[in-house]
């Protein structure tokens, strides 16, 4: 590898908008953008690079056999099941993700998403853009039941950064908090249990595991049929981890209160998602990393995984 590596961003949109944001990187290489590629586009456009740099472009031996040049892949993203991780390290290959660039951005639109549901805010909203305060002959129309999250038990499924950034939050609220993790452990604040019994005995229940073979489509029509009736379900982690059509069954069939969807197993939503339609759900595009200051720090992040490869001292590399 020369001394300024060709590096090749294959899906620039889906990070910013504007080329600018990515002006740290050609202080470090060659760098050429790419808005969106599809999976013929990638065979080529990697074909002489050094350096992959992606968001959700999936990578695997499929186009990887003919990057002959390729030393390095970097994510703009914490989660990694795009990235044929096996190839990679048979052939050199070193992976690295953008560690925990988006704890802060997650755990609050998480909390925005909760705070929505229970204190009603875009229901009270829309009746007061449809004239509905202007028309009222109280000044508190009780139109809509809130609830304080105060008391409440919320149930965190992973227990990593994001994870420990959402139970802070919720012990700001006075909530009981519940967690499942994969390594046991003891936290002043903080029950660890066991799947079931986070799912039985949670008010809300947030996901924040990766994507992986042991939690694709862990939330199923089994798991939804042991929730709380009135219990809420948030999912800003990776639409995989829920089947999707026993989600749409338990809200239709009232066996849970709501759910708020930040991502979906297919992205963008496919025209016939089984979701679209279903009762006292909310949608956000994947944006819950997103922020300004979130992506700032990736960027960030990302170079720096760079500078430390080509120093000789990776970081973040996934093995």
């Amino acid at each position: 590898m020369n001394n300024r590596p060709k590096i090749v961003v294959t899906d620039a949109k889906t990070i910013a908008e504007s080329h600018d944001f990515f002006k740290p990187l050609k202080e470090i290489g060659e760098l050429v953008l790419y808005e969106l590629s599809s999976e013929e586009e990638l065979i080529e456009r990697i074909s002489d690079c050094d350096m992959i740099l992606c968001n959700k472009n999936v990578f695997g031996e499929e186009n990887l056999k003919y990057a002959k040049n390729l030393k390095y892949i970097g994510l703009f993203a914490t989660g990694y099941n795009n990235i044929d991780i096996n190839y990679c390290n048979e052939h050199g290959i070193t992976v690295c993700n953008a560690g925990s660039y988006s704890t802060d951005g997650v755990a609050q639109h998480t909390f925005a998403l909760i705070l929505n549901h229970f204190s009603k805010i875009r229901e009270y909203a829309n009746f007061c853009e449809n004239a509905g305060w202007q028309n009222s002959d109280v000044f508190s129309p009780f139109i809509y039941n809130m609830n304080e999250l105060n008391g409440k038990t919320i149930g965190i499924v992973g227990y990593g950064n994001i994870g420990k950034k959402v139970a802070k939050l919720a012990g700001a609220f006075g909530m009981k908090i519940l967690a499942n993790a994969r390594t046991p452990r003891t936290e002043a604040g903080i029950e660890f249990v066991d799947f079931e019994t986070l799912i039985r005995n949670s008010d809300i229940v947030t996901v924040h595991c990766p994507l992986n073979e042991a939690s694709k489509e862990m939330f199923n029509r089994d798991v939804f049929s042991k929730f709380k009736k009135n219990a809420y379900f948030v999912n800003t982690a990776r639409g995989g981890v829920v089947d999707e059509d026993a989600l749409a069954y338990a809200l239709n069939n009232n066996w849970i209160s709501g759910a708020a969807i930040d991502c979906l197993t297919i992205e963008p939503m496919s025209k016939n998602c089984v979701l679209m339609g279903a009762k006292n759900i909310t949608f956000t595009p994947h944006v819950a990393w997103a922020m300004e200051e979130t992506r700032n720090r990736l960027l960030g992040i990302v170079c720096d995984n760079i500078k430390n490869f080509l120093k000789g001292i990776p970081t973040n590399v996934i093995r």
